[in-house]
């Protein structure tokens, strides 16, 4: 098969494309030095001490590592989720479950160059908050592409694709856009923005609401107020976000996040008895949160909110929304993870978490119509999402699993899947660029983690090869060997953390190999503390650095909003 129309099949999938461009698999030449790496190896586990699931329970997170911002919607027996996934491509991960706690990726709703563009951004800039709904048969996804064309809708037949181009809502400023078809046909767009007239303080917001047409998608009506500031205005509340809006025995729930994502988040809750309110706040907000809590409990989970509502098998409600898992204080690298409760009803009110108990690590699992595997079938199980588990990649299949990233854009122009191995061609833009590097990661998803690859730098020339743990441009580690003029091979670790370090960071560790040309390279997280070893010929393992700060990987460190990455890179010899 020609390897241009591959690749448009695969990203039709809603997986990486495995062609590079250039050529089409005829035999043209090839587009740029390129490093072959034979497989790929994940594998983490639970901190000591976190407690195991029974037989009739689930384990939290459900959606483990940087899935932040879950949507979720219930079809018939079927339910379907979405995250947040700022500049990464493929974006927007679907993930398809029968009953709430195991979840199999599907789909990402954002899988075609052209539907947004991500060039120069910030890592955690582009998609935020994306929310799913679904009427009469078509699934809906409202999100926002911040700096890179602001709110917009997509829509499908099918949760697994094809998702449609982007309808852009020009006149919705703000961002976290959701969806709610009432009863009598209407259709509206909930959304956060600035609040009307001057903000009275850093944080201000307030929640919007107009109708929208139902064909179109188009603003029908001038937006109009439901909650300025939050639910306490008298004591300065910030970022009123993310809300959701639900219509439950006669009364309109509005559900929003507040307080900022970092500790200080939480979830709160409002209703009316009338569409456009007025909205009465619930007197023991809020419904969800974690900052009352003493920083020294065991295992914390922190920051949570960005909560959606839903039903399972038998009608009783839970709730999806993000935490973090500390490894120490307000340090962690798995980013902002997916979470599940379920949903208490007081005196007409929905309590996910009562004021003063922390998030339970192990749960009482939900009734479902199905086993519980989240697949469809016996032969189809999911990935594994949450707990200890290892993944290997062989590299041999014609597209990768949907899990796998690329910064800006897709992977067509640098990847290939060959004869069991992922050819990356190095790139003019490195790791530390704002570009689009070679780089293939998957997510981080537990605080003790070891990822680890074999790459042959046959045809590499002088192209860098190797394993990275990667946060954003400014914050990374790369463990990379690279053939110098004299053809050997030198291993090197290098390190950028913080913008007045130079693009390609500062190698602070570095050791020769003699005549290796295939390589073992292994990244090892424990917590706060990062080790590097490699393996050249003989197969012995070698410390390279032992005990690096893994802190500058963090969210507390770095910034921004999404979280550490670890995965395969090529560029041209990175020269500090």
């Amino acid at each position: 098969m020609p390897c241009r129309l591959a690749w448009a099949l695969m990203i039709a999938a809603g997986a990486l494309s495995a062609c590079a461009a250039g050529g089409d698999g005829a035999g043209e030449p090839a587009p740029a030095p390129y490093a072959a790496f034979d497989w790929f190896r994940y594998e983490g586990t639970e901190a000591e001490g976190a407690p195991e699931p029974a037989a009739d329970e689930y384990r939290n997170p459900v959606i483990a590592g940087f899935y932040p911002d879950p949507s979720v919607v219930q079809v018939g027996a079927d339910y379907y989720l979405v995250n947040s996934t700022f500049a990464w491509f493929p974006g927007v991960p679907v993930f398809h479950s029968r009953d709430l706690v195991g979840w199999r990726q599907i789909a990402n709703a954002i899988d075609r160059p052209g539907m947004v563009d991500f060039t120069g951004l910030g890592v955690s800039r582009g998609i935020f908050a994306a929310t799913i709904e679904h009427h009469e048969g078509k699934y809906y996804i409202a999100t926002t592409c911040v700096d890179c064309g602001d709110n917009f809708i997509i829509t499908a037949d099918d949760p697994a694709g094809p998702w449609s181009e982007p309808i852009w809502l020009p006149e919705v400023g703000g961002i976290d856009p959701s969806l709610f078809f009432d009863e009598d046909g209407a259709v509206y767009l909930l959304n956060n923005d600035a609040p009307p007239g001057e903000a009275r303080y850093d944080g201000h917001r307030a929640i919007w609401i107009r109708r929208i047409d139902p064909e179109t998608l188009q603003p029908l009506t001038k937006p109009r107020v439901l909650i300025d500031g939050g639910v306490r205005p008298e004591e300065n509340p910030i970022w009123i976000e993310g809300p959701h809006l639900y219509k439950i025995g006669g009364w309109y729930y509005l559900i929003a996040a507040e307080g900022g994502t970092a500790i200080g988040h939480s979830q709160v809750a409002l209703r009316a008895r009338e569409i456009f309110g007025p909205y009465e706040p619930y007197d023991g907000n809020p419904i969800l949160t974690q900052r009352d809590l003493p920083e020294n409990r065991e295992n914390p989970v922190t920051s949570v909110g960005h909560a959606d509502l839903v039903q399972d098998a038998k009608g009783g409600w839970h709730a999806a929304f993000l935490g973090v898992r500390p490894y120490e204080g307000d340090y962690y690298n798995t980013g902002r993870e997916t979470f599940l409760l379920p949903v208490e009803w007081r005196e007409g009110w929905p309590i996910i978490l009562p004021p003063g108990e922390p998030v339970p690590m192990v749960v009482k699992r939900p009734p479902s119509e199905d086993a519980p595997t989240g697949a469809a079938s016996a032969d189809d199980a999911p990935a594994p999402t949450t707990g200890p588990f290892s993944v290997y990649e062989s590299f041999d299949a014609p597209a990768l699993a949907p899990y796998w990233l690329s910064l800006r854009g897709p992977a067509a122009p640098w990847l290939r899947l060959e004869n069991g191995a992922a050819k990356l061609y190095a790139q003019a833009d490195g790791l530390g660029d704002f570009g689009r590097p070679a780089f293939l990661a998957r997510r981080q998803q537990h605080l003790f983690a070891l990822a680890e690859t074999e790459v042959s730098l046959a045809r590499a020339g002088g192209a860098e090869a190797g394993l990275a743990a990667f946060q954003n441009d400014e914050f990374y580690y790369a463990l990379g060997a690279v053939r110098d003029g004299d053809g050997k091979t030198v291993v090197r670790l290098r390190r950028r953390a913080g913008p007045e370090t130079p693009p390609a960071g500062e190698v602070i560790a570095s050791a020769a190999l003699a005549g290796a040309e295939a390589i073992r390279l292994r990244i090892r997280a424990r917590g706060a503390l990062y080790d590097f070893e490699y393996a050249g010929a003989d197969g012995e393992w070698r410390m390279l650095l032992a005990g690096a700060d893994g802190r500058i990987l963090s969210t507390r460190e770095a910034g921004g909003f999404v979280g550490a990455v670890l995965g395969l890179y090529a560029q041209y010899s990175a020269r500090p």
